[in-house]
Formats: C-alpha cells, structure tokens, sequence
C-alpha cells in the first residue's frame, strides 16, 4: 500500500502538506479533491517522485509500475498507433532486448528475449492501441495519421491513450476528462471500472468522480482527510462535520464570551481576583475550535436581457457543415455534415444538444453563432436577437499579452462601434468593478491573460459574455477548465438566466440541472431526443457494443483483428472501371489466400512455443513469428484499402 506519515511538503516558501498522513490500499480508486492551490498536483509530484517529501515518511512498494498521462503536448511525425504503443514500457523493454539478444549468437538469451516479448503482448499490440484510439473518439482513417496532424485537444487524448497502454499498478490520472465528448467520457468510465491497479484521479466532474472511485482524498488546510466513497458521498459527510464544526464553534464562542465577561467585570475586585485568573487560565487552556473557512465561494449572474425575441431564430432547410478549403481546386463542393434541418429556438428554451464525436454538434453552434456559413436553407433571427457565444478554442482567442481589463476596453469600443451598447457602464472604473466580480481584483485586472491559468482564462470569457446581456447563450464545452465550485456557480447563473441556451457539454451535472429538453445530432441530421442523460449514456454503450459485434463479424469473415469501436471506412474515387473492379476483387482474393497462410503459419509457431521446447528452436520460432506477423499487418492494410474501393 501507499502510506504517508506526518508528512510536510513544501513548493518554494509555501507550505502545502502539513504533519499529513493518509494510507491507500492496492485496488482502491481515489478522487483527489481540494480547493485549487491546495497542492493536489503537488502530492501527484510527490507520488510519482518528480517531488520529495521536506519531512515525515512516504513509502510506496517499489515494484510497482505507474502510469500517467504526460503534460507535455506531443510533437512528433510518428503515427496515432504506433504512439500509442510506446506507451506500453513492458513492451518497449521486450523489444529492445530482442534486438540486443538477436544482435548476439546467444539461442538462450533470444529464447527468453521472445518469451518476454509474446508474454508482454507483442502480438496484440496493436490492436490493443487502436481500441484505446478508437475509444477516445478516432475514427479508423485516423489511426495512422502523423500525430503532429492533430489539434492539440486531439494530441492530449493520444496522451492518454498511451497512459492506458502502460500495463500499471498505479494510475495517477490529472483531468482525464478534459478535451473529450460525452461518448468518449462514457468509454473510459467503462475501461476504469475494469482497471486492477491502484488508480488517483484528479477531477472537476462529479459524475465521472462518482462512477470510478470510490475513496474520496480531501486536501483540507494542509492535511489529508480520508473519506469512504465517491464524490457525492464525500460531500454530503463533508457538510454534516462543516455543520458539526460550525455548531461547536458557536458553543464555544458563547462560553468564550462568558469568561471574557466574568473576567472584565471581576478582574479588579480583590474577592474575586482569583477566580477571574483561573478563568483568564482556562480561557487560555481551552482547546479553540478554529472557526469554519469554507471553501471561497464565487458566484455571478447574467444580467437581464434588454429584449426576448420568440422565436430566437427559425430554421428552415438548413445544411451545416464547411466551405471547401482555400487551397482546394475550383469547383471543390462543400462539406455537408448537418442536412435539412427545419426547427425553431424560443425564448426561455434550455437545449442540450448530444452527439457522438465528429456528428455535428460544434458545427451546429458555430453556424447559429455566425462564425460558419450555412450551406442551404434559411435562418431567421428575431429581431434584436444578441448571442453570446463561449467556443470551445474561445480560450486560444484571447490575446495573451493582454490584460483583462484591455480585453474589456477592447470589449467596449467593439460594441460601441457596432451599436450594440444596452446602458451597461462603460468607465474604466466600472469596468474595474464588474472584473472585480468574476474574481480579478487588485493587480490581476492588469495581469497578462498569457500568464494566466486555464480556469482563469475561462472566467474572463465568461465576464465578457456576462457583460454582453445577451438573450440566446450558445455554450459549447464551456467547463473544461473550470474547477468544481466554478461550474456550480455557472449552473445557478444559467438556470436564473431568463433568456435562450444551447449547451454542448460532457459535464452530465450542468447538463442534469441546466437543460429540459435535448436535441440528437446524429446520422447527418437532428431530432428530439426523448430519454434522459442515463438513456443517452445506455444509447452509446449500447451504440459501442454494436460497433465491437460489427467488427468481430468481421474479423471472422477473415478480415482485420476486432476493436471496440468503428467509424466510416474512408470513400474510395468514384466511378471505377468494370476492369479496375475485377482487378481489385482478383487482388483481394490473393491477398486472402496469403492472410489464410500466414494466420495458419502463425497459430503453429505458438503452438510449438507453447510447448517449452529447446532455447534454440524458441529462438528460431519466435523470430519467425515475429516476420509472420509483421507482414501479416502489411497484408491486412492492403486488405483493409481493397475492400474500402469494392464497397464503394
């Protein structure tokens, strides 16, 4: 087990543990929480031994193997797959002592160097990744892509995805949630449920704390308190000792008032002098419950629209979806992904709008926005219709050598120029105070927004929104970066916001208490969904079961190893020649005939290797193996690309 004794850990001068002592057991799945500062990333520092303890003991069994998902974001040209894999260290490790061993005329040692390859999971490897991949919302053309060809949200998962791929005792996870959709939240719930080891998580999501762990770590004025259960549970023990606490406290400051009066009031009488000292004593004596600091509150509200229009906008026809690229040849239609859409947004409606990964729901909200195009069809706006739109990338938007304070200048002559100014106070002193409510005071209104964290980013967007009095809000993934008691706050605010929103989000709790109605996107289109978040959640482990059946048919059909997800198949040139199609099913059939072959070849090599036999003849058979299944993964790739072009 992992076991902390009294002890005290410092970041430069500040103190962030204290005298903390605290036990995990293996298999236990942990939820660090604490206010933001607290020195939650600093005990992972520790845990990971990036960090030591100042003083006091920390044990952790030394064979243990950890993973982690690394901060850094990842440049490199090597493909999503094989990126994954080197995240398995096991069978990094094997690989290279194959090399070496294979490098020698050493028949024992390359016995062994190969039994450690097949049993650290040679053959599967990839496979194993790809299902990580396609997991974390990738589609199946993406597989192989260069990593350095991703959006950094995307690269992030990758980070992850080889986290997952390192066989671990201890999995140390800092906001895993961050940068994916709702199905692919949903999925890795799934896989950490069936993780073995040891896992810690840091989160902002209540209901993804509250489905993988079930101890709670509460960093708590520099000690570590221990709770039994998930996040829910945490907090509702948590609010009965805060209740607790605050009773004894006010009992002790009605007996504290009682000495003080005794004291002030006898003090100088000799016949009672005594007895005023021995109060002064006790007062002194007595154990002083210090007095309950909850956690900073914050808290905010959107201002009342100036007008309401019904409906917000109409849609008649509509096609979402993007222009062709700048570089593309003249003629390059655009790229439909939302078809024929007919529906109206009323004021005071609350829409969640669901959708697994790459369906349409972002392109969705940036064409009601106006950042896309439509590609047909009509919007209609109401009259005086004032959107406030929080993106996902708004975060990159902002100007990093900016202060927030020149963000709101900007703000304001902005809208002053665009004759959208509604009576809100344009001072800088004004300006100053309506920051001063999200949370920038002092010196921070003139603190570079570059310098500042991810939650403080997101609050400024948030201000500036708030600032706006818009009457339809357009939110799409606005919690990323904000911690627990932030997006408690941006949930009260939007349930008193009298106008429209249209919320795109994996955070099932904002969902849960800010949305009454959900819209599908889906299959290139959009319909009313009729369940609830739980039927949702059901329909894409239900969606994910099918996919993995899909793909198992598959593979027995003779075709690639199964994986857990799959996506569109990409679409071959249209109008190939009835010669090219006899080609391709000709090829096909050979490239068939191979695989049957070499799988044939494959199943007898393990067989003879399952029989222990003599160093040598491992030696010879696993290398043989390891040709075998090499070129079977080349056949299959071709494979894959022919059966693409016939079934298009």
């Amino acid at each position: 087990m992992i076991t902390l004794k009294n002890v005290t850990l410092r970041r430069s001068a500040k103190v962030l543990l204290e005298g903390a002592s605290v036990a995990l057991n293996p298999g236990e799945k942990v939820g660090l929480v604490g206010r933001n500062g607290a020195g939650k990333s600093s005990l992972f520092a520790l845990l990971n031994g990036n960090l030591h303890e100042d003083a006091g003991e920390y044990y952790i069994p030394a064979q243990w193997r950890m993973g982690q998902v690394a901060q850094d974001m990842p440049e490199t040209e090597q493909g999503a797959t094989d990126f994954v894999i080197e995240g398995d260290t096991q069978l990094g490790a094997a690989r290279a002592e194959v090399t070496a061993a294979e490098a020698t005329d050493d028949y024992e040692r390359m016995a062994n160097a190969y039994t450690a390859l097949h049993d650290a999971g040679e053959y599967d490897a990839a496979a194993r990744a790809q299902a990580l991949i396609l997991g974390l919302g990738f589609k199946t053309t993406e597989l192989d892509k260069p990593v350095n060809s991703f959006s950094g949200g995307w690269r992030m998962r990758l980070q992850l995805a080889r986290a997952l791929m390192c066989p671990s005792d201890l999995l140390l996870l800092d906001e895993p949630t961050n940068h994916l959709d709702l199905d692919a939240l949903v999925w890795l719930e799934a896989w950490l449920k069936k993780y073995e080891g040891t896992m810690v998580v840091i989160s902002h999501d209540r209901e993804f704390l509250d489905a993988v762990t079930n101890v709670t770590l509460h960093i708590d004025m520099g000690k570590l308190v221990r709770y039994g259960g998930n996040y829910s549970k945490f907090e509702d023990m948590r609010a009965e000792q805060m209740e607790l606490q605050q009773n004894a406290f006010s009992k002790q400051q009605d007996k504290i008032a009682h000495l003080q009066k005794f004291i002030a009031r006898f003090k100088a009488k000799a016949s009672k002098a005594k007895q005023a000292q021995s109060r002064v004593k006790a007062l002194d004596r007595m154990e002083k419950i210090a007095p309950l600091l909850s956690e900073a509150d914050f808290s905010f509200e959107f201002k009342e629209p100036a007008n309401l229009p019904n409906p917000m906008l109409s849609m008649q026809g509509v096609n979402f979806g993007y222009p062709p690229p700048e570089d593309a040849p003249k003629g390059t239609p655009p790229t439909v992904i939302v078809h024929n859409v007919s529906k109206s947004v009323l004021a005071g409606q609350r829409i969640g709008i669901l959708g697994a990964n790459g369906q349409g729901k972002s392109t969705l909200v940036k064409t009601v926005a106006r950042d896309l195009k439509t590609l047909g069809g009509e919007v209609t706006e109401g009259k005086g219709l004032n959107i406030g739109y929080f993106a996902q990338q708004e975060l990159d938007v902002l100007r990093p050598d900016e202060t927030p304070l020149e963000h709101m200048i900007r703000l304001v002559k902005d809208m002053t120029a665009a004759g959208k100014i509604a009576g809100q106070q344009t001072r800088e002193q004004d300006l100053r105070s309506f920051l001063g409510t999200f949370n920038f005071s002092g010196e921070m209104v003139k603190q570079s927004v570059g310098s500042m964290s991810g939650g403080e980013k997101a609050r400024l967007v948030l201000c500036m929104i708030v600032w706006q009095r818009p009457n339809l809000l357009l939110l799409d993934e606005p919690t990323n970066h904000l911690d627990l008691a932030t997006r408690e706050a941006l949930a009260m605010a939007l349930n008193e916001f009298e106008g429209t929103v249209m919320l795109v989000s994996h955070d099932r709790a904002l969902l849960r208490s800010v949305c009454d109605e959900f819209w599908m996107v889906s299959r290139g289109g959009v319909e009313p969904f009729g369940g609830d978040l739980d039927d949702y959640q059901r329909y894409l482990l239900d969606e994910a079961k099918r996919q993995r059946e899909l793909a198992k048919e598959e593979a027995k059909a003779g075709a690639i190893a199964p994986s857990p997800a799959t996506s569109a198949l990409p679409v071959a040139p249209a109008g190939p020649s009835a010669d090219s199609i006899k080609k391709w099913k000709k090829e096909l059939a050979q490239v068939e005939a191979q695989m049957a072959t070499l799988n044939t070849e494959g199943a007898e090599l393990e067989a003879k290797l399952s029989t222990n036999p003599h160093p040598s003849v491992i030696a010879e058979a696993g290398k043989r193996l390891k040709a075998v299944n090499a070129e079977l993964q080349t056949l299959e790739e071709h494979w894959l690309e022919l059966t693409t072009q016939l079934e298009a």
